[in-house]
């Protein structure tokens, strides 16, 4: 990396949140680590042992964590694990940090938002990622959604269009690795216009997009993995649903998918997939 670009991405860390000075991860990452799930009072302590995190916004992470899996917007052991893992607060504006837990879409500047946990929590659990997963991710926002899918595979990819926002993030990830977070090594991040995926690193076996557009852009579908899974909010601006995209193949060799909603029809809001122009973002991807 140019001398330039390691400082745009400090700068940008520190612009989004100053970080403790000195501040580690007691126990190095291992994919045998795993908090426990049976009691507030435990998952909290043991975090602090072995994470080193806030026991206040641990306490929130465990109270959203009871009502997502009240809601079943979480669901199967390795993804309640990634959900417990992931420390959101790190990932949203320090005017927002004390509702990083909350049921909401918070601002994270550039005109986009963070999803609320119970969206990500769901559409996570609907790709079934399993360790060694090729994942690709459209949209990086504010990286919350990379960084719990850094717990449950060690093989990430995401696209960020906005160059500004896809630098701010990248600088967050790096002063978290800094910091001990070791898992989110495994997230190779870019800036393009996502909708033509990541060609070079392709075929992956699962796909999430994080913004709305009206139709699944060929080249996303092209680079999925026969037996793969996409989750895309697909609809109208500002109404889509969210589909659970299947592939494989007909008798005769020919791709087939199969679509489903994962919220039974309805309806979810996303900010749209924008596209490129040059070097600019103008307008959004439709048919």
């Amino acid at each position: 990396m140019r001398r330039r670009e390691v400082f745009a991405t400090a700068a940008a860390a520190a612009v989004y949140r100053a970080l403790p000075a000195g501040a580690t991860v007691p126990k190095a990452y291992s994919w045998d680590l795993s908090p426990p799930a049976g009691s507030r009072e435990a998952f909290v302590a043991w975090m602090q042992d072995n994470r080193g995190e806030d026991p206040a916004f641990l306490r929130d992470r465990w109270a959203r964590f009871e009502a997502m899996v009240a809601n079943k917007d979480v669901a199967g052991e390795r993804d309640k694990r990634a959900f417990l893992m992931t420390p959101r607060e790190e990932f949203v504006l320090n005017a927002n940090r004390e509702r990083a837990y909350d049921h909401a879409f918070l601002d994270i500047g550039f005109g986009v938002t963070i999803s609320g946990p119970h969206l990500v929590g769901r559409m996570t659990s609907a790709l079934d990622v399993a360790r060694g997963d090729k994942v690709l991710e459209i949209g990086t926002g504010s990286g919350y959604q990379s960084a719990y899918l850094a717990n449950l595979t060690d093989r990430v990819w995401t696209i960020e269009i906005v160059r500004p926002l896809a630098e701010r993030t990248r600088g967050i990830y790096d002063a978290l690795i800094a910091r001990g977070y070791s898992e989110y090594a495994a997230v190779q991040t870019k800036s393009a216009d996502g909708y033509y995926g990541w060609e070079e690193a392709a075929p992956f076996d699962k796909i999430i997009v994080t913004c709305g557009v009206d139709h699944i852009p060929p080249p996303l579908l092209q680079q999925l993995k026969t037996g793969g899974v996409m989750v895309i909010p697909i609809g109208p601006p500002g109404a889509q649903h969210v589909l659970k995209v299947t592939k494989d193949a007909a008798a005769d060799g020919a791709p087939r998918v199969a679509r489903s909603d994962i919220y039974n029809g309805k309806i979810v809001p996303f900010v749209p997939f924008t596209k490129l122009e040059g070097d600019r973002v103008a307008g959004v991807h439709s048919l």
